[in-house]
């Protein structure tokens, strides 16, 4: 990674660099802190405290602030997350929205699947791109000890509803615990049979109840022995170099015609920082620059303000080149951001 001098000027550039010469360009939205389950991992079981009506970011300054980042900033794609962004009535409204007025931008979206057959069709057809849906367990009663919601079937026809109505590829994200890894290999049988790709991701020190702990990480390690004892895996590399997620060909499997392939996303053990490329924006249009800085910027408020795009284009370059080199998870000075995964977005 290229330092460059954290007190030199900011370069004449209207991309979203910072000073360790890595520029943004992916755009993660969290629309809401409310959800439909209350994974251990992610929510406290009484859910978030709720962000007031007057203080969240309204369909039409989504929608603005995601225009502005891609004709101002550079970003290449964006990605609508929560909590649950389906808990958003006019999530099908801010995705036609997007689409209108940045006709060539990837929308992609981030749901725990509950619902969601009976939107997906209208979320296509407002313009949605892509879709990952997260599932950690195919097994019902390990479901509702996880998400203290017996919800697996919803989730179960969501997964077909993304496949029918023709998004490609449906993504499955799925982050594994002590009480599931015994079921890795049955989740990666039934996405083999769905005809989805599955991503495996270490458990990060964001959960509500401050339970992580280093000793009972489940590392992308034990996933990929955990799947050896049922699947023949070879190591297939990236989708491209800045891509989280290293992939295995799982032998002797074809989706949709290809090499069926199965990735782990080692978030703690082989972080992948150095090649970050993400930009934050909060339910409350607060920029973060990264998932465990607690530094944020108000870029809703200078919008609020009557700043015109120009203007609120520069304090989000501003609050991106501050960006820090890295989480630091494994280093003494770490510290836990005091906001968890479900009020950041992931």
């Amino acid at each position: 990674m290229t330092t460059l001098d954290a007190h030199a000027p900011r370069p004449d550039t209207p991309l979203l660099v910072d000073t360790f010469g890595r520029t943004a360009r992916d755009l993660r939205v969290s629309l809401t802190e409310k959800c439909s389950l209350r994974c251990t991992y992610c929510m406290p079981e009484e859910g978030l405290p709720p962000i007031p009506d007057a203080a969240r970011m309204t369909t039409d300054e989504v929608i603005r602030l995601v225009a502005l980042a891609h004709r101002e900033l550079g970003v290449r794609e964006v990605r609508f997350t929560g909590g649950e962004p389906l808990m958003r009535p006019d999530l099908e409204r801010i995705v036609a929205g997007t689409r209108a007025e940045c006709p060539d931008l990837p929308i992609a979206l981030t749901t725990n699947g509950v619902g969601l057959e009976h939107r997906v069709g209208a979320l296509v057809s407002a313009g949605l791109s892509r879709i990952n849906i997260s599932l950690d367990t195919v097994n019902r009663l390990e479901f509702a000890q996880l998400t203290r919601r017996d919800r697996l079937p919803s989730v179960l026809r969501g997964v077909r509803a993304a496949v029918e109505a023709g998004l490609d590829p449906v993504k499955v994200n799925a982050v594994p615990l002590r009480a599931t890894l015994h079921g890795a290999p049955d989740l990666l049988e039934w996405a083999l049979a769905e005809g989805v790709q599955l991503r495996f991701i270490e458990e990060m020190p964001l959960d509500a109840d401050n339970t992580w702990s280093r000793v009972e990480l489940v590392t992308a390690q034990d996933v990929l022995d955990s799947l050896a004892t049922r699947f023949e895996l070879v190591p297939a590399g990236r989708e491209d170099p800045s891509a989280p997620a290293e992939l295995w060909e799982v032998v002797g499997h074809t989706l949709a015609g290809a090499a069926a392939h199965v990735g782990v996303i080692a978030t703690v053990t082989r972080n992948f920082c150095a090649a970050c490329d993400r930009t934050r924006l909060t339910a409350e249009g607060t920029v973060r620059s990264c998932l465990f800085s607690d530094d944020e910027t108000d870029v809703l408020g200078v919008l609020r303000s009557g700043a015109d795009d120009l203007e609120v284009a520069g304090v989000w370059r501003g609050a991106m080149w501050g960006k820090q080199v890295g989480h630091g998870i494994g280093g003494t000075a770490f510290h836990r951001p005091r906001r968890s995964m479900g009020a950041i977005g992931g």
